[in-house]
């Protein structure tokens, strides 16, 4: 395991959880983050690596955890195309713990303010048409875990991450439009 301090005066060192490089193949400039962050253009111009080495991330394209969003688990992203980022633009971070329980649940609902028809999920869904008959989701339920919803089929496309609580509509999970193609349970491994 490594070990840093985030300040060279500082005695207490703090185990590095994500590292950014501003080149791919860790790279160039980096910056070493241990917790949240609102703004991270202060530390780097660009983002092209990233190695992840404790809990889960979510990284912004925009600060202020707007814009898109990449969850990143445990391991090591030698270029932006392997979180599946559309450019090398990272400006702010969230860091989660592994979620523990054993249980995951979710309710998703064709109408906004859990409206219309509702189906619940425990498990991963490659393909929302072929299990829910619709391609739009407009609120959802998250009762159990974190889960990852994506915009195309086959866990592909934008990233929404969805802890436990209500989603009145799509925008309330960070999207301009309800068509979900997929979503899985957030766990240790992808």
């Amino acid at each position: 395991q490594k070990y840093s301090s985030l300040c060279p005066l500082c005695p207490v060192y703090k185990y590095q959880a994500i590292i950014f490089y501003e080149d791919r193949n860790f790279q160039g400039r980096h910056y070493e983050c241990s917790s949240d962050s609102a703004d991270l253009q202060s530390y780097f111009s660009r983002c092209n690596s990233i190695r992840v080495e404790s809990d889960f991330w979510v990284l912004y394209e925009r600060p202020n955890y707007r814009g898109y969003q990449y969850v990143l688990t445990r391991g090591e992203y030698p270029d932006y195309q392997r979180w599946m980022g559309y450019n090398d633009s990272i400006r702010s971070c969230r860091t989660y713990p592994y979620y523990r329980g054993g249980s995951y649940r979710m309710r998703v609902y064709e109408r906004p303010d859990f409206g219309g028809q509702m189906m619940e999920f425990m498990d991963d869904c490659p393909s929302v048409y072929d299990r829910f008959r619709y391609r739009d989701i407009h609120s959802c339920n998250v009762m159990d875990g974190y889960w990852i919803m994506y915009d195309q089929p086959n866990y592909r496309g934008r990233q929404y991450f969805m802890r436990p609580g209500e989603y009145r509509r799509f925008s309330d999970w960070g999207s301009s439009s309800s068509t979900i193609g997929s979503f899985r349970r957030m766990r240790d491994f992808f």
